[in-house]
Parts: structure tokens; C-alpha cells; sequence
């Protein structure tokens, strides 16, 4: 019997084994990609962000017309040098690069892989309701991707670029400062936006209510707000709204999905009761 067991352990660690050295293989894979496209991906991706033509700064031009800000909105041009200071900088950056570009593409497949190893685990009723999670999921990390891209990056940059203490100073930014930042906010965007992934298991768990985060909600607005006041570069508020809004919609959504999850378990438990008294009669 313990044979047996250990025979089943060892065979889900093979299994996994394989799951895990297929999602290497694809990220491996998308990095090399990258790797080969690097001045391309650097000139059109990578440092797009630091340029006033940015599709971003266009909008938010755009959008401050229509409301009367524009010299709020409109992102005024912005020059700095980005200097390579290691021996090593530039070809290490490339790497980094590479290996983001790499993680992002691949995302989809490599969820997907770690969802084939969880899922023969499940009940089938657990199974019936997280129909759709690898969709779910990698849509949320993308669109978090690309929020972190199109909206906290050029607008940080542009921050931070345009900041100073005194004249005296000249912005220029090492490679690795640069990238580092990029990557950090996009891919911390990516996992940001998983926040109603995450309420919807706790939620399933029985770690989370709606009605908690209902009577959090102003709390987590303040946070939020706070948030976008940090994150934007001017201090008008229609700046702090374009940051703070997405964020506090997937607060919103989140609470949809807990009560959403609460109703379907009370539904199972009714259904369930209803079965047990039906076999006592």
C-alpha cells in the first residue's frame, strides 16, 4: 500500500516535472524570438514609452481638449539621455528584455500547462465552476500588461524625467534603471489585475465576503486615490482619475465576482439539503 503511494507521489512529481519543463521551453522559446528582434523590440517598445509621440500622450491631448484641460493633459516634450555605465549593462538589459517579452507571450500557454497539472485534482463540481480560468486569467495579465504599458509607464517616465530639484542637474538615466522600471510596473500591473482571480478562490474558501469588502469599500477608495495621486505626474484631478478609476472598477468587479460565488454556493447548499430530505422521505 505505502508503495503504491509513494508510486502515485512520484508520478505526480513527473508529471509536473514535464508540465513545468514545457512552460520553460516555451518561454525559452518566445525569449530567443525576442532576443533575435532586440533593436527592433528596444526601439518600437521598450523605450516608445519615453517618446512625447507615444499613442498615450496623444490621448490624454485628446481627451483634455474635449474637457477643457488641456494644459493639464497635454504632456509637454521631454529630453533625457539614457547612458550604459557596465561593461555588461546593455547586454544584460537585452537579456531581461528578452526574458519579459518571452514571459508575456507565453503566459497564456504556460498557465495553461499549470492548470492541466491542478485540474485532474478537483472535484467535478469544483471542475464545472472554474470553467473558463485559463481564459480569465490570461486576460487579466494581459490587460494588466497593457496597462502598466500604455498608462503607468509613459506617464512615470514622463514624471521622472521632467523632475528636478535644481537646474544644475542633468537626467541621465542608466539602462538598467530604465528597464527595471518598465518591466516592474508592467509586470506588476499584470499580476495587479489578478486581484478578482484571487477574490474568487478566497471567496470560494470561505476567506472573503462580499459584504467585508463592501464595508472596506471606502477604505479601499482612499488607498486607491492615494495611489493614483502617487503614481500621477500632475496633480489635476482628471490625472488622478485616469489612474485611479480602472484600478477601483476591479475593486468593484471583485466584489461582483464574491457575490456571484456566495449565491452559487448557497444555491449548491440548498440543492443539497433539498437531496438529503428527499432521501430521508
Amino acid at each position: 500500500m505505502s508503495e503504491e503511494k509513494e508510486m502515485a507521489f512520484l508520478d505526480h512529481l513527473e508529471e509536473l516535472r514535464w508540465h513545468v519543463v514545457r512552460s520553460v521551453a516555451a518561454i525559452f522559446i518566445c525569449m530567443i524570438i525576442g532576443f533575435i528582434f532586440q533593436k527592433w523590440i528596444f526601439d518600437n517598445i521598450v523605450f516608445a514609452p519615453a517618446n512625447i509621440n507615444f499613442p498615450t500622450f496623444k490621448w490624454m491631448c485628446k481627451f483634455g481638449e474635449l474637457v477643457g484641460a488641456e494644459e493639464s493633459l497635454c504632456a509637454k516634450p521631454f529630453h533625457f539621455k539614457i547612458q550604459s555605465r557596465n561593461m555588461t549593462g546593455q547586454f544584460m538589459m537585452s537579456i531581461t528584455a528578452s526574458f519579459v517579452i518571452g514571459l508575456v507571450i507565453a503566459f497564456p500557454y504556460v498557465f495553461w500547462e499549470i492548470w492541466r497539472f491542478v485540474k485532474p485534482a478537483l472535484y467535478k463540481k469544483e471542475k464545472n465552476s472554474s470553467r473558463g480560468a485559463v481564459f480569465a486569467v490570461s486576460f487579466l495579465f494581459l490587460l494588466g500588461v497593457a496597462f502598466g504599458y500604455y498608462i503607468l509607464s509613459p506617464m512615470t517616465i514622463w514624471f521622472l524625467s521632467t523632475y528636478s530639484i535644481s537646474d544644475v542637474i542633468v537626467n541621465e538615466f542608466d539602462i538598467t534603471s530604465y528597464v527595471s522600471t518598465v518591466v516592474g510596473m508592467v509586470l506588476g500591473c499584470g499580476l495587479l489585475f489578478q486581484f478578482p482571480v484571487a477574490v474568487y478562490f478566497l471567496t470560494k474558501i470561505g476567506m472573503l465576503t462580499p459584504q467585508f469588502m463592501r464595508k472596506f469599500r471606502k477604505h479601499a477608495i482612499v488607498v486607491i486615490l492615494i495611489l493614483g495621486a502617487i503614481i500621477t505626474p500632475s496633480p489635476d484631478p482628471f490625472s488622478q482619475l485616469l489612474i485611479s478609476l480602472p484600478i477601483y472598477m476591479l475593486f468593484e468587479i471583485s466584489i461582483f465576482i464574491s457575490a456571484m460565488v456566495v449565491k452559487q454556493k448557497q444555491r449548491e447548499e440548498e440543492a443539497e439539503l433539498k437531496a438529503d430530505q428527499q432521501q430521508q422521505v
